[in-house]
């Protein structure tokens, strides 16, 4: 008993440190992290396939470096599907049925990725692409494919940047024909058309194109005139694109290569020469991208012994792979234990591992590819961000080949900016910036990107046959019965030619004899596609914009009426034709001036001149007589001051002048024909009744005139030619021509003496050229017309064809006489009127110190009221002083006057003394009531 006593307590302790011990032994010992499996399937043999089996081990490892504690650990379960679709689907779904992964990096290729990325979607189990950047296929549906890299569709707006920033307006693109290449093209070319360029041809090549192929396909661009080329292929193509370039000279001066970022993220396996532009996606460079890709470049060469030194740098592949790694790691970390407490594959599944029908669901596939969706950090790449399931891209950048293969910045290219030296600003150019680099061909001149073609489609220009030979001027078009060579020329056909001299490419065409057709029907023609473009007197209206687009008008026309000139001597204003040598304003100014010149010589001899006294009619009528006498020399009154004869002499020397160019204008209105327009405007043509109007044949003015004129129709006449024209004016079957300042340059020419233009000219559109709708011609032949303009080219193509038609006058004839004007004779009256002006100033200032008065005006101005002063004011000048025949008074009075006291009815009589004023010189003043007192002297 005792000693089982004994052996209990022993027992306990032994149990107690062994529990203990094992304590300490597990706490010691770390737990090892869940491992979580995700497939990858590549063409190993391929570049982007080297460039991933390098990357993505090493992102992992960095990644767990970064992060020691992670519970879960990503395994790779790489696939080789040698770039075979089929392979590459009985890879995913190997890795998925039998292999458990719970997502799959890759594939490679857009067509395997879709493929993949469908039976991925029906499994639930995340397919994250690091290199199918085909805008075919898209993470909106299969909804379960993440593309953790840019699209190709991005870059497209960088293409044509480029193109606009270098003035090309037309570009080649040569892909590959699959659904890498073909995919990216209409993009590329939505994107060149809305930048005002067009795609003339498509180069496709196959992926197994032969270098003879090839060279065939260059030799065919090479007879084109573009020399701007889009190169957007695997490497393997474009190596050998390259290399049959160089061989074919197409790697020159004068051509321009622009490579997607494809190419320009495995640039070490293109070899592209020198001057050749690329795009690639910005990455800011921080410490951090320095060291890795030194120790990636480190780690290539020794996954890869056989491989040039040239490929070991790290493109955009290369960080698109890491990154996606990275963000698979990362997204593992979220998930919890229970998503992986059961067994790895797919649940529910209702057969084999080969029956895609019926596949079963990941357990942890939607939980796992919220994660990746969600996932933001700073990447390799710069932020990595995935918006609709698509990495978001801020910048590209735009980089120039050098002669060691390697890209040197030249520039980026934003959406929001554009093209710019800088990646956080724009430019001050419209079109953008870049730094200066090197062509292909060491080259430092733009290539303008075109030559002249050695075989290429003409445009079939339409040119209206049957010109009449009066307005061959305008346009015309001949061609030779035996050997059918066509002979065009004229006003439009030379300013047309001019304008496609300036284009910034080649426009081959031919001229092409249109049917006789009105000129609606020549533009639906162009619309159907029966000729490629009109160039012809072709006014821009509503009705044709409908069919076709117009360029911007080579040359501005208005809507004239012409009439035959008539001697209008016998017509009811000519009972008025005394008034017509001199205009309202110059009668106007001519009376005034003779009342105010009889005025001022009434004013100054008024007080001194008996023979402008008397009573105030009497008065009046002197005023008047004297200064209309004037005008025949007849005035015979005795003039006393020299200041009044001043003002005469000055006034008859302007009527002299006055009078001899009204006689002179009054002659040749009453003894040369009078020649005018016999209808003067629209409304006196539109009141008549009986006038026909002609309107030339084909011209959308007949309908013009019916529908806005108002005229009838069965007074509208449709002729031919000039000739046509003239006959029927002068024998009057019509009354008036409605026609266009051009055609009316040539009528005029031809015909000045009897006809002449009249009516307020109506504004038209112009003339234009006509292409079917959104034919890219138009703004480029605009443009060139602009500069036609700025450069007078255009005026001097209408003096040599046309004349000087805008100076031409309307409405007046050879022999009409313009009434003379105020501004002729402006000068003479300012002369006489300053001198009146003058003289009265003087009279006036000399009026109160004549010697034999002496003026009571402080007296004057001391009365309150304003009337009243003015009154006393006028009294005091209307007296009269008529020395030679007033009675024998006393010696020292020689007159008196009296002024009314309006308050109190008093009068203040003012005698004037010839003798020296007494008492300071004050006036003798006496005050008396108006009745006792009797005015002194007269007036």
């Amino acid at each position: 008993m005792a000693g089982d006593s004994f052996a209990r307590p022993y027992l306990l302790f032994i149990l107690a440190g062994l529990a203990a011990s094992f304590t300490v032994t597990s706490r010691a010992q770390p737990t090892t992290p869940a491992e979580v499996r995700v497939g990858l399937i590549i063409d190993a043999a391929s570049p982007v396939g080297k460039v991933a089996n390098t990357t993505i081990p090493m992102a992992l490892d960095d990644f767990y470096a970064a992060f020691p504690n992670s519970s879960f650990r990503v395994r790779i379960l790489q696939h080789d599907s040698g770039g075979d679709v089929v392979a590459a689907a009985s890879a995913a779904l190997q890795l998925m049925t039998t292999q458990g992964a719970r997502a799959i990096l890759g594939p490679q290729s857009s067509v395997e990725a879709a493929f993949v990325a469908d039976l991925a979607t029906r499994a639930e189990v995340p397919v994250v692409s690091f290199s199918a950047t085909s805008p075919s296929v898209s993470p909106a549906s299969p909804s379960f494919f993440v593309r953790a890299a840019v699209s190709d569709a991005a870059q497209a707006g960088a293409v044509a940047a480029l193109a606009a920033h270098f003035g090309w307006r037309r570009v080649v693109p040569i892909y590959q024909d699959d659904d890498y290449g073909a995919a990216f093209v209409p993009f590329l070319v939505d994107a060149l058309t809305a930048a005002r360029a067009e795609v003339p041809y498509r180069c496709a090549l196959p992926e197994d194109a032969t270098p003879d192929a090839i060279a065939a396909e260059l030799y065919r661009m090479e007879s084109e005139q573009t020399r701007v080329f889009v190169l957007h292929t695997r490497a393997e193509v474009a190596r050998s694109v390259f290399a049959a370039a160089a061989e074919a000279g197409m790697t020159g001066a004068g051509y321009a290569w622009i490579i997607t970022d494809g190419l320009t993220g495995l640039i070490g396996f293109v070899d592209p020469p020198q001057g050749v532009i690329g795009l690639a996606p910005y990455v800011p460079t921080t410490p951090r991208l320095r060291d890795v890709k030194k120790r990636w470049a480190h780690r290539y060469m020794s996954d890869h012994r056989e491989a040039d030194h040239a490929q070991a740098v790290m493109g955009c592949y290369a960080l698109w792979a890491y990154d996606a790694a990275w963000a698979v790691a990362s997204a593992a970390e979220r998930l919890s234990p229970s998503d992986l407490s059961s067994p790895p594959g797919l649940a529910g599944g209702k057969g084999g591992p080969t029956d895609i029908s019926g596949l079963g669901k990941s357990r942890s596939g939607d939980k796992l590819l919220r994660a990746i969706s969600d996932a933001t950090f700073e990447g390799l790449g710069g932020g990595f961000e995935l918006i609709g399931g698509e990495l978001a891209v801020p910048a590209f950048r735009v980089v120039s080949i050098v002669h060691d293969g390697t890209g040197r910045g030249i520039g980026f290219w934003t959406p929001k900016y554009g093209l710019s030296r800088h990646v956080d600003c724009g430019s001050s150019k419209a079109d953008g910036e870049l730094s200066p680099f090197i062509w292909p061909g060491e080259s430092t001149v733009r290539p303008r990107g075109w030559v002249q073609p050695t075989s290429a489609a003409k445009l079939r220009v339409a040119v209206p046959g049957m010109i009449p030979p009066g307005y061959r001027a305008i346009l015309y078009l001949d061609v030779d019965p035996e050997t059918n060579r066509t002979t065009a020329g004229g006003f439009v056909i030379e300013a047309f030619e001019a304008a496609v001299r300036l284009l910034p490419y080649a426009l081959p065409f031919e001229y092409v004899k249109a049917d006789r057709m009105p000129y609606d029907q020549l533009a639906e023609a162009v619309n159907n596609g029966k000729f490629d473009a009109v160039v012809a007197d072709m006014t821009i209206t509503a009705k044709r914009s409908n069919h076709v687009d117009f360029t911007m008008p080579f040359v501005a026309t208005s809507i004239t009426m012409i009439v035959q000139l008539r001697d209008q001597r016998g017509s009811n204003k000519w009972t008025w034709v005394f008034l017509k040598p001199l205009s309202s304003g110059l009668w106007i100014v001519s009376a005034f001036f003779f009342l105010f010149t009889g005025f001022v010589v009434w004013a100054i001899e008024r007080r001194d001149n008996e023979r402008f006294g008397g009573t105030p009619s009497n008065q009046a009528g002197i005023m008047f007589y004297f200064g209309f006498s004037t005008l025949v020399f007849t005035h015979n009154e005795r003039l006393k001051s020299n200041l009044s004869r001043m003002v005469v002499v000055v006034w008859v020397f302007v009527v002299l002048i006055l009078q001899s160019s009204y006689t002179a204008s009054l002659t040749s209105l009453l003894t040369v024909p009078r020649i005018g327009p016999a209808i003067a405007d629209y409304r006196t043509l539109l009141e008549g009744t009986a006038e026909k109007v002609g309107v030339l044949n084909n011209s959308f003015l007949a309908r013009q005139a019916i529908d806005q004129f108002g005229l009838p129709e069965a007074r509208v006449a449709r002729l031919q030619d000039v000739q046509s024209f003239q006959e029927a004016l002068l024998n009057g079957s019509i009354g008036a021509i409605i026609t266009e300042t051009p055609y009316l340059s040539i009528f005029l020419e031809a015909y000045r003496e009897n006809f002449t233009a009249t009516g307020q000219p109506n504004m038209t559109s112009g003339f234009a050229f006509a292409f079917p709708k959104g034919s890219p011609y138009v703004t480029d032949l605009s443009h060139a017309m602009l500069n036609l303009t700025e450069s007078d080219e255009m005026n001097r193509i209408e003096r040599k064809w046309l004349g000087d038609y805008r100076s031409q006058g309307q409405g007046g004839g050879p022999f009409t006489a313009n009434p003379l004007r105020f501004s002729s004779f402006g000068s003479l009256f300012v002369i006489t009127g300053a001198t009146s002006l003058v003289c009265l100033t003087i009279h006036l200032a000399f009026f109160r110190r004549k010697e034999d008065y002496w003026l009571p005006l402080p007296e004057i101005m001391s009365r309150p009221s304003s009337m009243v002063r003015l009154r006393m004011l006028a009294k005091l000048f209307d007296r009269k002083v008529y020395s030679e025949t007033m009675p024998d008074r006393n010696q020292n009075d020689v007159g008196a006057v009296a002024f009314p006291h309006p308050s109190d009815g008093v009068s203040i009589v003012g005698r004037l003394s010839s003798a020296p004023p007494t008492n300071n010189g004050s006036v003798e003043m006496a005050t008396q009531t108006t009745s006792a007192i009797e005015p002194v002297g007269g007036g």
